[in-house]
């Protein structure tokens, strides 16, 4: 297995520690006046989620993570599990809701999403940064309430319910940002 020196650490860097795969979300390269350099880390569990500081000096080393992504797209869901299809392998993943999240709230059939992998469990599944879906259900917008900041709840055709401007009508499709979970913008027809 590969490693990384205290030279290659840096921001988005996949590494092992304990036997857990981290993203390195933050570095800082600290020089105090008297004494060694040292670096200042601040690093995510990609499986359970929590964070972790640790400092190291100079010359020290960290694993690379068995971390790998791609794109799957989505085929179906079954009971808690969300079945995905590797876009070149044809692999079928099973992902357990816990990993999935609120993934649910954007998900079409066929869309593409980005999977990572660790040991060739998926840990991490992140659908587009911009999705478009049909509003299904929304109350009516009153007269004047377009001139206004009114905003409603939409029910989309996932079943996930947004907040969106009180001219969305039922029909409509709106794009909605994934990070967010916000309304974005409504799309022409």
């Amino acid at each position: 297995m590969a490693t990384y020196n205290t030279s290659d650490f840096r921001k988005g860097l996949k590494i092992q520690i304990d036997g857990e795969p981290y993203l390195m979300t933050d570095m800082q390269f600290v020089k105090p006046g008297k004494g060694n350099a040292f670096y200042k880390c601040k690093m995510k569990n990609l499986v359970r989620g929590t964070t972790l500081d640790r400092t190291y000096k100079g010359g020290d080393s960290l694993e690379s993570a068995d971390v790998e992504t791609t794109d799957v797209s989505f085929l179906y869901r079954q009971g808690d599990e969300y079945v995905f299809m590797h876009q070149e392998t044809f692999e079928q993943y099973e992902v357990p809701e816990k990993v999935a999240g609120e993934i649910w709230k954007y998900l079409k059939d066929g869309m593409i999403c980005t999977m990572t992998t660790f040991n060739s469990n998926p840990i991490i599944v992140d659908p587009p940064t911009m999705v478009e879906l049909e509003v299904t259900e929304c109350a009516p917008g009153a007269k004047g309430d377009t001139a206004t900041n009114v905003t409603k709840p939409a029910t989309v055709e996932t079943g996930a319910e947004f907040i969106v401007p009180g001219f969305i009508k039922t029909g409509n499709i709106i794009k909605v940002d994934t990070r967010t979970g916000e309304y974005s913008e409504r799309v022409s027809s």
